[in-house]
């Protein structure tokens, strides 16, 4: 039978699976599904989703058959003693029987009405003939499928319990990725077929068994359907999906069996790492990104991050069973193979930072999977204990502090890839919480001007706390709003390292107190009801440096001294000044447009102009909206004129990850993490004692005369008692102690402050987009000083010296504790979590391999290994999906803007991630994640399954 004919005859049979029911199970019919196709692709294109929907829906018995059959034809195939042999045991009938399962099970996952069914179909108990197998059309079925007259006592003896359906076929697929001649190659000391050699030297194993493209391939096949059986997750939403999990990947992550468990997972883990990336580079990365290898590279981490990301759900019987491909590998502990992981990931991640320098267009593009690989770094991280201290305690930390904000700054703005910017805050969050790493980050910044233009900055000449914290204004402020709800996660990056940091520079330091500023404007305190948490967090982290590294932070002192004024009017801040203030600031700026429309204005003030001067939608104002105003350092007498920040409506819908975008609607946005949870005593009992803690005299210059301020229509309402419950418990006693003793100096005259405000920190700064650029080129020392006898660098130098004053020496002898904020895991977490994995994978599988590539592997059967659309045109429940009507769809090198809305639920959820736990440092030893950590909203024995 010729290509056409087999095709023609393979369609019209697909047909009849709708038109006739109740086809019979010994039927020849069935031999079809793995005798005709010729290729994933015959598989794919014949049998539509439409085909399958009218199946399921019209004759689900015949769905039913069809899934068994191929199934039970699979299992008999595994077994065969010659399997695979052309004439006894095919190849080919294998293949297929996994290409038809994997075109299947989506459309079975995706309707709610075929729970039970599929419950008792996949999972049910199955009674199977004893008699033995024989490879032939013939199919083996379950006794609830046969119909006969035979009678009871002959029917107990030709049938026996067996497993569940799902479990023997996971147990099949797991085989088959170590079974000689079909994934491995034949191995003449073995003793069985299957034989659990790791495919790759690195984790586990020192050396390689050699392989083909054609075992490649079949590993492709078989991983491809252990996904798509594990893409059950994807039909569920996310906040189910960590409570009722999937029972494929329990049944998978809870394998009792050492060796599978460690043969699977070392030959992932080597397959994704050892990717030699070299040899894909000519032409370019995207020519030939159909290889069968680089297809395999992608499919083996993603399964390995299905298994490792995933929280075993509680039996209901005891504690929940451990996952054990999780705990194996938190127990890795020799350095070398640290060393292997790191360099991996790190050729991995840091290929489009290495290509600046190439002459080949299309060379700079970022390897496709650089997102799930930032996933595993932080995955290992979080699992293992002496690999987060192999990479803190050494350089490797700085390089992959450097990743983490490329990614970060190079996506910042990109909506489709705010899943990858949100993961590297993370991560970064995950290794601050060590003391170490806030050690380390004092070391200079030698290699600045080797970096991406995307995050150089011109004539840095700093340290990596430096280039760290500047990095983070640089999200925060130039993110365009985007990033509001990790701004938490950015802050507690900086409190984690603050007790460590030394000699940070006065252009770092300026960014720090511009954010301070920033937070610290009324149009940013009234326009919601959490604002003020992030100025605490920010307060607490600049007190931090300065109770324990006063005397190396001259810079940062001078910065906040500068900005005495919005410091000291933190104190006495009442709902009718800030009214007023915004008040003043929206007529300015109207008087300033009206003026600019005759004279002409930038760019940057017409986009300020256009903002509203009130915050609507209980939405917070973007800091970077006050890059004109009050983002500014300017001194005491010149803020007397800045200009509020420009409050502006950030956007909390549509938030993307990768191509999609991941956000949850069913996540109410007032899940704002809180990153502390109140002064502490110590902090109350340094505070002045005749200080008022609330002023509540109305002010004069009030318009209202109210005491309730409304940041908007519909919105949140400030009150008199909103306030009273955060305003006296800010941490101010200790910069309040720092300015005053600083204005008593000698050298602290008028003129030391205008002239550091004319020179480096300027009251009006350029644009963000340049801030970046512009703000480091004058170093620390100003061009000209306004003053002969004092200038910012003489005050500066004397700043050290003035700890031995009383007021500050008194502090400095008692500091506050140093607290850590932890990235800690709950059911919302992990459903965002889990979110961004499967819309990774989905859109990974969108890009339908071409039938003919130069770049096309095929096998001896004629199939191409690459992606074949599994999931797409399927209704997806965990993320949302916004198609072009094409069926080529996104990828990390392929964006498309329209591409843009997978999960566009769960970025409005992120802010619901409780991002900055508040846990004392005990001991030498601090918690990344623990059981301990996870309470609040957990379900009940979540702690357990997120092992470090």
């Amino acid at each position: 039978m010729g290509a056409s004919e087999s095709k023609l005859v393979f369609k019209q049979g697909i047909f009849r699976l709708s038109e006739e029911r109740n086809i019979a199970a010994n039927d020849p019919y069935w031999t079809n599904f793995w005798e005709l196709p010729e290729s994933a692709e015959d598989v794919f294109s014949l049998f539509s989703h439409t085909d399958i929907r009218r199946t399921r829906d019209s004759a689900l018995e015949n769905l039913e058959t069809l899934i068994l059959a191929v199934t039970s034809r699979l299992i008999v195939l595994k077994n065969h003693p010659s399997f695979p042999d052309p004439d006894l045991a095919p190849e080919r009938d294998a293949l297929n029987c996994i290409r038809v399962l994997t075109r299947l099970l989506p459309y079975v996952y995706e309707v709610d009405d075929l729970a039970e069914w599929e419950e008792k179909f996949f999972w049910g108990l199955r009674r199977r003939r004893t008699r033995r197998s024989q490879v032939s059309g013939e199919v083996l079925f379950d006794d609830n499928q046969i119909e006969g007259n035979t009678p009871t006592d002959n029917r107990e003896q030709e049938f026996e319990d067996v497993k569940p359906l799902a479990e023997e076929l996971i147990d099949t697929l797991t085989d088959l990725l170590f079974y000689a001649g079909f994934t491995i190659p034949d191995l003449p000391q073995a003793k069985s077929k299957v034989t659990y050699a790791i495919w790759q030297s690195g984790v586990g194993c020192k050396s390689s068994i050699p392989t083909n493209k054609e075992l490649e391939s079949n590993r492709c096949e078989v991983l491809r359907l252990l996904l798509t059986l594990s893409s059950k997750a994807m039909y569920t939403h996310s906040n189910l999906l960590p409570v009722q999990g999937v029972r494929a990947i329990t049944y998978l992550a809870t394998c009792p069996d050492k060796q599978i468990v460690l043969s699977v997972l070392c030959s992932l883990i080597n397959t994704t790492i050892k990717s030699n990336l070299g040899s894909w580079r000519l032409p370019y990365d995207h020519v030939v990104r159909k290889d069968s290898k680089q297809t395999l590279v992608v499919y083996s981490l993603q399964l390995l991050l299905v298994l490792l990301l995933y929280p075993v759900p509680e039996s209901g019987n005891g504690p929940s069973p451990k996952n054990f491909y999780r705990h194996y590998l938190g127990r890795l502990h020799r350095p070398e193979d640290f060393q292997f992981l790191a360099d991996g990931m790190t050729r991995v991640l840091s290929q489009p930072m290495q290509a600046t320098t190439s002459y080949l267009p299309g060379s700079q593009k970022s390897v496709k999977w650089a997102p799930e690989m930032i996933m595993l770094f932080w995955e290992v991280l979080q699992c293992n204990k002496r690999f987060r201290a192999f990479i803190i305690e050494s350089n490797r930390a700085h390089d992959f502090v450097i990743l983490m904000l490329f990614y970060a700054i190079e996506y910042k703005t990109d909506a489709s890839k705010q899943g990858i910017v949100r993961m590297c805050v993370f991560v970064l969050q995950t290794m601050s919480v060590e003391s170490t790493f806030g050690n380390n980050l004092n070391k200079k910044f030698e290699a600045q001007d080797t970096l991406p233009p995307s995050i150089r900055l011109a004539n840095f000449k700093g340290t990596y706390a430096d280039f760290l914290i500047t990095s983070i204004h640089t999200l925060i402020t130039g993110s365009k709003g985007k990033l509001e709800a990790i701004y938490p996660a950015l802050l507690a990056i900086i409190n984690n390292m603050a007790a460590y940091v030394q000699h940070l520079s006065l252009a770092a330091s300026t960014r720090l107190v511009q954010l301070l500023v920033s937070m610290s404007t009324p149009s940013f305190l009234l326009a919601n009801e959490s604002n003020h948490v992030l100025l605490r967090a920010l307060l607490e982290s600049i007190t931090t440096i300065i109770e324990h590294q006063y005397a190396s932070n001259a810079n940062l002192i001078y910065a906040v001294w500068r900005s005495r004024k919005r410091i000291e009017g933190l104190r006495q801040f009442t709902l009718e000044g800030g009214q007023a203030e915004i008040e003043r600031a929206a007529q300015r700026r109207k008087e300033s447009a009206l003026g600019d429309n005759t004279h002409g204005v930038s760019r940057s003030s017409t986009m300020e102009n256009l903002s509203s001067p009130v915050p609507r939608s209980g939405m917070s104002p973007n800091p970077e909206s006050a890059v004109d105003g009050t983002f500014a350092i300017g001194d005491s007498d010149d803020s007397d004129n800045e200009e509020p920040p420009t409050p502006s409506q950030s956007t909390h819908s549509m938030q993307t990850s990768r191509t999609p975008s991941i956000a949850s609607s069913s996540i109410p946005e007032d899940h704002v993490p809180v990153q502390l949870s109140g002064m502490s005593e110590k902090a109350r009992g340094k505070m002045p004692a005749n200080a008022p803690t609330f002023s509540r005299q109305n002010s004069t210059t009030s318009l209202s005369g109210t005491s309730t301020y409304v940041a908007g229509r519909g919105s949140f309402t400030a009150t008199t008692e909103w306030l009273e419950s955060w305003l006296p418990e800010l941490p101010l006693h200790t910069l309040l102690t720092v300015i005053k003793v600083l204005s008593t100096h000698p050298l602290a005259s008028p003129r030391v402050s205008n002239a550091g405000a004319t020179h480096g920190d300027t009251t009006n700064p350029p644009s963000v987009a340049s801030s970046r650029r512009s703000s480091l080129t004058g170093g620390d020392e100003p061009a000209t000083i306004n003053s002969p006898t004092a200038s910012p660098t003489d005050f500066r130098s004397q700043i050290p010296s003035t700890a031995t004053h009383p007021a500050i020496a008194a502090i400095l002898a008692s500091p506050s504790p140093i607290r850590v904020h932890l990235f800690e895991w709950s059911p919302l977490s992990l459903g965002w979590y889990m979110s961004v994995l499967w819309s990774l994978i989905f859109t990974a599988e969108m890009t339908i391999s071409p039938t003919s590539s130069t770049a096309a592997t095929l096998t001896g059967s004629g199939v191409m290994a690459g992606p074949v659309g599994v999931w797409n045109g399927t209704n997806v429940k965990l993320f949302q999906v916004a198609t072009e009507g094409r069926r080529e769809g996104p990828s990390l090198s392929q964006p498309r803007g329209a591409v843009d809305a997978v999960g566009s639920r769960i970025v409005q959820g992120v802010q619901g991630l409780n991002l900055g736990g508040l846990v004392s440092r005990v001991g030498s030893g601090v918690r990344s994640v623990s059981a301990t950590n996870i309470t609040d909203g957990a379900a009940p024995g979540r702690g357990t399954t997120r092992e470090v």
